[in-house]
């Protein structure tokens, strides 16, 4: 298992009591416990807590009252409340960062992002997954939230309609979405809602394009079975880059990995003869370099190797990898202001926002060598 990045420990105390204020756990008006007994519950210093209580009061959760305490503030002081439905948030590296891009958004202060049962949380088994997320659908149309930011379940078999479902609920109960990262359809489908993330053709273009400029000429794409519409992107700019340097795209060298494992990688790693990989994602380059020590080939001597995405374990991998960094915490804040131009202008068009990816050349590519 690749290692994910921690959050602070201030975030994880701020998190939690806010999960716990928007789910009902705290009610309006009601004394959230003393600073001491939270220290004590979270094993945390007096400082870390009175910082997370402070950020509370920032967002207009709580009221603090000298000599009294802390209260949950009531519905008057939160404006309105977007729901997060982000099934993958413990699966996918990128969620976190962007979900709290969202809630520092200067335009969130006056407004509420609730978390919901099971977002954030990893859940094993995809029919538990898929499950939770269409639990929480409904909890957000009983509840009439004005929005709802929705990351689509990834990795699902063709014949899976659940994101589907999901979004038409969504449209029968009239609540605006906000796509996050992706469309629930395959590209190069498009949905009619409103998508925030980055320019995912032109990532795969620009990757490609930099291992050609290194002298590669025969380049796989390596990827994960069932993968969401930002790998078919991905795909396509892959492809259009060969073309653009007259390299005629080889359809043998576009593979899937069988299974989330080392021997899965390695049997990937032995069938291609190569000078270079580009990876679907982060996590599919960190699993194919498994595959390529294990059969005996070395990065970047042998093959040259590059993700998309810098998650945090990027520059951990056994060599540091070469990737297009993902601005998450910008990704957040522009999906933020996209709901609320959203909701003040149900009828404007429908956009795709899509921001820019710079490259981050690593030991990976063989570009510093």
């Amino acid at each position: 298992m690749l290692p994910l990045s921690t959050p602070a420990k201030y975030r994880q105390v701020f998190d939690t009591l806010r999960q716990e204020i928007l789910t009902g756990k705290y009610q309006p008006g009601q004394r959230l416990p003393s600073e001491a007994e939270l220290v004590k519950r979270f094993g945390a210093s007096r400082i870390t807590v009175g910082r997370a209580v402070r950020e509370l009061q920032q967002r207009r959760l709580v009221d603090r009252k000298a000599g009294s305490g802390t209260y949950v503030r009531g519905e008057s002081g939160q404006g309105m409340s977007f729901g997060l439905l982000i099934p993958d948030f413990g699966r996918t590296e990128i969620f976190e960062p962007i979900c709290h891009g969202m809630a520092d958004a200067p335009q969130a202060s006056n407004h509420v992002l609730i978390w919901g049962q099971g977002t954030g949380m990893a859940v094993a088994g995809d029919m538990s997954r898929q499950g939770r997320a269409l639990q929480l659908c409904q909890q957000y149309v009983s509840r009439r939230v004005a929005g709802v930011f929705f990351a689509p379940l990834e990795r699902l078999s063709p014949d899976d309609d659940t994101n589907v479902r999901i979004m038409a609920a969504f449209d029968q109960a009239g609540i605006p979405v906000v796509l996050i990262d992706r469309d629930h359809l395959p590209y190069p489908q498009r949905s009619r809602h409103d998508l925030v993330g980055i320019d995912n053709r032109r990532a795969g273009f620009r990757i490609t394009a930099h291992l050609l400029g290194l002298g590669a000429r025969r380049i796989a794409f390596v990827s994960y079975p069932h993968s969401p519409s930002t790998i078919g992107e991905r795909l396509a700019g892959y492809r259009e880059a060969l073309l653009m340097r007259g390299v005629l795209p080889e359809p043998e060298l576009v593979r899937e990995l069988e299974g989330d494992s080392v021997e899965a990688a390695t049997e990937v790693a032995k069938s291609l003869e190569v000078d270079a990989i580009v990876c679907g994602n982060d996590r599919t380059a960190g699993r194919l370099m498994q595959g390529l020590a294990a059969c005996g080939r070395g990065v970047p001597t042998d093959v040259r190797l590059a993700g998309i995405d810098d998650v945090g374990y990027a520059t951990l991998l056994p060599v540091p990898l070469t990737t297009m960094h993902q601005p998450c915490r910008e990704i957040g804040m522009a999906a933020m202001t996209a709901m609320l131009e959203r909701t003040a202008r149900p009828d404007m068009p429908v956009r795709d926002i899509l921001l820019e990816c710079p490259l981050v050349v690593r030991e990976s590519c063989g570009a510093k060598l």
